[in-house]
């Protein structure tokens, strides 16, 4: 699978499937997504491959522990990595084939904005997966 972002600079590969794909509804991806939940899945750190435009990408840290990369030319939020974690989520929007990979929980539900409620049967965790008793 292959994605980029809204200019065309930045060109990545999937080196791997994506796992894992759900919707975060904690106030820091609305702030990033500028939407009330982001979708997103996750591979390991080593096969999210830029192909084009690393000189395109930008990165700011979102929490003590989290760092957000996006590209500088157009701002399309692309990725969130844990600082030394061994996997990587990024957005699926940015996917060329979006519809390949499908969300399949919500998390930080309890942070969803009131008038942006899902309209599916997906399961809902109030904060994170591990937090709620899941993965």
């Amino acid at each position: 699978m292959e994605g980029g972002c809204l200019c065309g600079g930045i060109r990545y590969r999937l080196a791997s499937e994506p796992t894992d794909a759900g919707w975060c509804h904690c106030r820091t991806c609305q702030l990033n997504s500028g939407s009330p939940a982001m979708a997103f899945a996750t591979v390991p750190a080593g096969d999210f491959v830029l192909i084009s435009g690393t000189e395109l990408i930008g990165s700011v840290a979102s929490s003590e522990t989290g760092e957000r990369s996006f590209c500088m030319r157009c701002g399309t939020p692309l990725l969130m990595q844990d600082k030394g974690g061994a996997t990587v989520d990024f957005s699926l929007a940015t996917l060329y084939e979006p519809d390949r990979v499908q969300p399949g929980f919500h998390i930080y539900y309890d942070s969803r904005i009131s008038w942006a409620e899902a309209d599916d049967d997906l399961p809902r965790h109030p904060r994170s997966r591990s937090e709620s008793g899941g993965v």
